[in-house]
């Protein structure tokens, strides 16, 4: 056997055996195992799983590929940033391709580690906003939404400037773009939210939402009544007065 062919049935091995970690009834410690592997060698088996028909598996490649980017960053940054630019590249029009899981997978990268958060936080909130690399197909403005919602869930501090952005999601025509748009307005604690969230109340459409590691279907009436309630808490809290940003453009 050749070196090329050896390389390439090593290649098919990786990619099966993270194929089964990913689809392991006990990811917990598969995320474990897979954040040993070299990272070098598991980026692109993961990347090619963000494409995965299977909604548990695209999901969970992107948590995996959160934490094994990581755990690259501290041990070589510039690693990690060549990454960063290709899931970046994916979603330019250049590329010419469409980008499938990369805002989602910028998110839980950003949200698993800090040195990283500081570079991209900013570009990540660009795919949501009118005036920057705001992106036009639903189905990708639902990962973007997802992405700052995964990012406020661990850097709330560093999404705030989504807010006024994330408001016209809210009246999106599709009902994952509303359902998750009011999940991620809730977590940042958005009170110029309130009036449409309200409306959202009335809204009966069932949405897929995958949080805490795990793939659920939610009603956006539910996730609007649970936005509402987390914004309220917000406004109680004697740190909210202090920290409100200044008065925005669509942001009250």
């Amino acid at each position: 056997m050749s070196k090329i062919d050896e390389a390439r049935r090593s290649g098919r091995d990786l990619k099966r055996k993270v194929l089964a970690l990913l689809q392991s009834d006990n990811f917990g410690q598969s995320l474990d195992e897979l954040s040993q592997l070299p990272a070098r060698q598991v980026i692109n088996p993961l990347f090619s799983f963000l494409l995965s028909s299977n909604e548990q598996t695209r999901w969970r490649a992107v948590t995996a590929m959160g934490a094994v980017v990581a755990k690259l960053a501290d041990e070589e940054m510039e690693s990690a940033r060549v990454i960063m630019r290709r899931l970046m590249w994916s979603l330019n029009d250049e590329s010419g391709g469409i980008g499938w899981g990369a805002p989602e997978a910028m998110g839980e990268i950003i949200a698993s580690h800090e040195g990283l958060a500081r570079e991209y936080t900013n570009v990540l909130i660009s795919y949501v906003r009118k005036n920057g690399n705001f992106l036009e197909y639903e189905p990708l403005q639902r990962g973007a939404v997802w992405g700052i919602g995964r990012v406020a869930q661990a850097r709330p501090h560093m999404v705030q400037d989504a807010r006024p952005h994330l408001l016209l999601f809210l009246e999106s025509p599709d009902a994952t773009v509303r359902g998750v748009a009011a999940w991620t307005l809730g977590l940042l604690g958005a009170d110029a939210a309130q009036p449409q969230l309200e409306v959202l109340l009335e809204d009966e459409a069932e949405v897929p939402l995958y949080m805490d590691n795990r793939l659920m279907v939610r009603c956006v009436s539910d996730l609007a009544k649970e936005a509402l309630a987390a914004i309220t808490r917000t406004k109680r809290s004697p740190t909210f007065s202090r920290n409100k940003p200044h008065k925005e453009e669509g942001y009250g």
